[in-house]
């Protein structure tokens, strides 16, 4: 009998979270949106669309509220992938409300959420790419993108999650230490999302899957989240290059 094919899962929409206030980049951020900030001459919001390129992503969705008008107009001269802007002009609604807001333009079973504050360097494949190839729905709700924290500019902390040998994420507690922080990148299941309220966070459907056993990570990233992260970002990024 010939051995069934394994299908890669089409994934292919993205959420960026783009609507936060910025205030860790306070001041910069008084006049302009965090995710427009450059680092080596490139806003961050655009190293994060070029990632969606590189893994497959057809169709982003970016949701805007602080500065919304700078947000937008920078995004509409995006020609790839396509996007879309969620407007919470009216009302920021967190991590999880934005998402949910935009559930009618993302995948009809799993797409990509992206915060717009987390850029990395790629590997032989690119990260969304290894992310799809191992996702496996039928043991995971949400998989995360991990980084060990000695490799992370910009962060500093005692970690996000602990992961067992199978993959499995939990807590750390309170007089715990891990390496492993999360680098703002995952795919998360459309069906955690029914029956929310308008406004939650995301760290809600976190705790709900670590409960579960189906809270995973896959290990890869470098956080800009203060300004003095920006030249340690530029430093890494052009080691690469060279």
């Amino acid at each position: 009998m010939p051995k069934s094919k394994i299908t890669t899962p089409k994934i292919n929409t993205a959420m960026i979270l783009a609507a936060g206030l910025g205030t860790r980049m306070r001041p910069i951020t008084k006049t302009m949106p965090k995710p427009l900030i450059k680092v080596d001459g490139k806003a961050l919001i655009d190293y994060i669309l070029g990632y969606c390129v590189d893994g497959g992503v057809e169709k982003a969705v970016v949701n805007v509220h602080y500065l919304a008008d700078q947000m937008q107009a920078h995004v509409t001269n995006v020609s790839k992938p396509s996007i879309i802007v969620s407007d919470e002009r009216a009302q920021l609604l967190d991590s999880g409300g934005g998402v949910k807001k935009a559930l009618p333009h993302l995948g009809e079973e799993a797409f990509f959420i992206l915060n717009a504050d987390a850029i990395w360097l790629e590997g032989e494949a690119p990260a969304l790419n290894r992310l799809r190839r191992h996702w496996n729905p039928d043991t995971m709700d949400v998989l995360l993108l991990l980084a060990d924290s000695a490799d992370a500019t910009g962060w500093s902390g005692r970690g996000d999650f602990m992961i067992d040998e199978k993959g499995r994420l939990s807590r750390p507690g309170k007089e715990d230490s891990t390496p492993h922080v999360y680098a703002g990148a995952g795919i998360w299941k459309r069906s955690l999302f029914d029956n929310r309220p308008e406004i939650f966070s995301l760290n809600k459907i976190f705790d709900e899957a670590i409960q579960k056993g189906r809270l995973c990570g896959l290990h890869l990233w470098m956080h800009v989240g203060t300004p003095d992260a920006i030249p340690e970002a530029e430093k890494a990024l052009r080691r690469r290059r060279k």
